[in-house]
Formats: structure tokens, C-alpha cells, sequence
């Protein structure tokens, strides 16, 4: 289809026939629910953090390496701290470091994230209920609400991480909706060999008690970058690379929501294209009538060649887009809006 044969007509959800045997989720599902989530970048927030941001020392190292995902730069302090262990150097700058960049993270997600205490249980029911309507959910959300979701009825989800244990892809169970982290989540910690294990708390201590302050416990989240430096993480990650390739052999119809798939998710664009998915369910946002045409060609220039499918619904028709699940940031309340 040309580009300019889209209008601004969006199908509603329920009235689709296509039954979608996996779900990809995006920011804007995260969104609908906690307008904070809106963030632009995770670096940028946790260099205006009133409680001890990014120091100039901490940025010289995002800069050295290039990058501004945390995981890259405490992973490389982690390294770093245990070879001066092994060497006999007594240097306490690679900890010290280790320690106020975790800080600041902390910080910089606490500022953005939904607070356990305003989390509706109906809210994480409806998202648990429609989890389970499909047999794959892929997410590149690395926040809690997924998590907190399946952790409130577990029963009909495979346990793909194994609290206990970590990660092995031997031992997955054959039954039950299967979540994958694509970009790995605040529940997930890098062990020092790079395997994958699960924090074992629940409800508000997987956020409240986010001060992980071991060396060699590692958040495992993907952070803004580019799609190459994304790829070459999620590659370094046992976890990771298996949902990804979990991803890029998925079958059946896909159903995308709250996803805007730009330059820096080529990545996921990759995957979805190399699956060989033949139908693509779209939600789209109606800004307007020139934003809804603009994202039909969007995702028509990415998936239209080949012979792929594509509807697009109003993302409001949705389960997950419904405007019932909103939660006011004003109940933080101003102080804690400003920050």
C-alpha cells in the first residue's frame, strides 16, 4: 500500500478477528498507565536528580565508554573492582564510583516510576487477564508494572527465571503464557559470569528496596542508546540474547501496542522482519488525524514490503490502553511532582 492511500480511520480492537499469538509491548503501554514513564532519557533524568546525580567524575566514564547505559558502566566498574581484588590494588575510586552511579540511579528511577502504594489491584489484574490472552509477550519496558502484574497471579505463566536458580533455557516449562524482557527489567540482576538470575523480592521492596549495593549485583536493564550498542548488550546477556531470539522465530500474528519502533529499536525491527510474522496488528495513538496517517506510513515503511499484513486499531479500544487504568500523577503530590 502507497503511503498516501492511508486515511485517518483506526479499527477498535474487539472488533478485529485476527487472533494474535504474541504481543510486543512498548513504552506507551507503560504510559497509559503512569504518565511519568514518558521520560526521554534515563542519563538525562539521573543528572537532575535532587538526591545526589551524576557527578562530573561519574559522566567522564559514560564518556570514555561511549555509552550512557548504566548496566555497560557498572558492569565495567564490577570488572574493574575485581581485578584490582586479584592484583592487590588497593584503589577505592572503582567502588566508590560503583556505589554513587548506582546511587543516582536509584534516584533518577525512583523519580519516574509509579509507587507501589498507588498501583491499583484491579489495574494489575486487567493486565495479568490479558497477558494470558497470548502465548508470547515480548517487552522492552524494563519497569515493573509487567512484573507486578504476573507476580499477582502467577498460575498460567511459565517461570522463565527460576528465582532460585537463575536463568536456563533447558528448564523452561512447556505450558503457560511466557513474558520476555527483551531489554531485561528492575526484577532482573547480571551475575558476574553474565548469566541471569531474579531478585527474590515482591510487590513495593522490588522498588523500594532497589539499593542493590554488592558489587557484582548488577541491574539488568537496557537503557537508551543507539540499536547497535542495544544489540551488542542484549548479546552479552545469556538472558537476553535467548528472548531475543525468541523474538526474531516468533510465529503466528504479532500485535504491537504502545510501540513507536524508531532508529534506536532497528534491533527489534530486525527480529520481527527475520520471524517471518505474515500479520502485524498496530495500535496508534489519534493525536490526530495528520499523526495517525503519519504512523500508518511509519510502520507501513518498516513492515509493508514482503507481503505482511497490516491493521491498525485506536490503542484506546485496547485492554491495555483503556483510560480507566490511568493514575493521577497529581496524587504524588508537588513536591514529589517536581522532582
Amino acid at each position: 500500500m502507497e503511503p498516501e492511500a492511508f486515511d485517518s480511520a483506526l479499527a477498535h480492537w474487539p472488533d478485529l478477528q485476527t487472533r494474535c499469538s504474541g504481543l510486543l509491548l512498548g513504552n506507551g503501554a507503560s504510559r497509559a498507565i503512569w504518565r511519568n514513564f514518558a521520560y526521554e532519557s534515563l542519563f538525562e533524568r539521573a543528572q537532575r536528580v535532587r538526591n545526589k546525580p551524576l557527578g562530573q567524575t561519574d559522566l567522564a566514564l559514560f564518556k570514555s565508554m561511549g555509552t550512557e547505559s548504566f548496566e555497560q558502566v557498572l558492569s565495567a566498574l564490577n570488572t574493574t573492582v575485581r581485578v584490582n581484588a586479584a592484583l592487590a590494588i588497593s584503589s577505592s575510586s572503582p567502588l566508590n564510583r560503583y556505589y554513587a552511579i548506582k546511587e543516582a540511579l536509584i534516584h533518577a528511577l525512583r523519580s519516574v516510576h509509579i509507587p507501589w502504594r498507588l498501583v491499583q489491584p484491579q489495574t494489575l489484574q486487567t493486565i495479568n487477564h490479558e497477558l494470558r490472552q497470548y502465548e508470547r509477550v515480548y517487552s522492552t519496558n524494563y519497569d515493573l508494572l509487567c512484573h507486578w502484574a504476573v507476580q499477582q497471579q502467577p498460575e498460567g505463566f511459565a517461570d522463565l527465571l527460576h528465582t532460585d536458580e537463575g536463568f536456563n533455557s533447558a528448564t523452561i516449562p512447556a505450558e503457560g503464557a511466557r513474558v520476555h524482557y527483551l531489554h531485561g527489567g528492575l526484577h532482573l540482576l547480571k551475575n558476574q559470569d553474565a548469566s541471569t538470575r531474579q531478585r527474590s523480592a515482591s510487590a513495593s521492596n522490588l522498588l523500594d528496596g532497589f539499593a542493590i549495593n554488592t558489587p557484582g549485583d548488577v541491574p539488568l536493564f537496557v537503557n537508551e542508546s543507539t540499536a547497535e550498542d542495544k544489540l551488542r548488550m542484549i548479546r552479552g546477556s545469556d538472558y537476553l540474547s535467548w528472548c531475543y531470539g525468541e523474538l526474531a522465530h516468533h510465529q503466528g500474528a504479532l500485535c504491537i501496542f504502545g510501540h513507536s519502533l524508531g532508529r534506536s529499536d532497528d534491533h527489534i525491527v530486525a527480529a520481527i522482519q527475520q520471524s517471518g510474522v505474515k500479520q502485524l496488528l498496530i495500535s496508534v495513538f489519534p493525536l490526530s488525524e495528520a499523526s495517525i496517517i503519519s504512523q500508518k506510513q511509519h510502520y507501513s515503511r518498516l513492515f509493508g514490503a514482503g507481503g505482511v499484513s497490516l491493521e491498525f486499531f485506536d490503542s484506546a479500544s485496547h485492554p491495555l490502553g483503556d483510560t480507566g487504568l490511568n493514575v493521577p500523577v497529581e496524587l504524588l503530590g508537588p513536591a514529589k511532582r517536581r522532582r
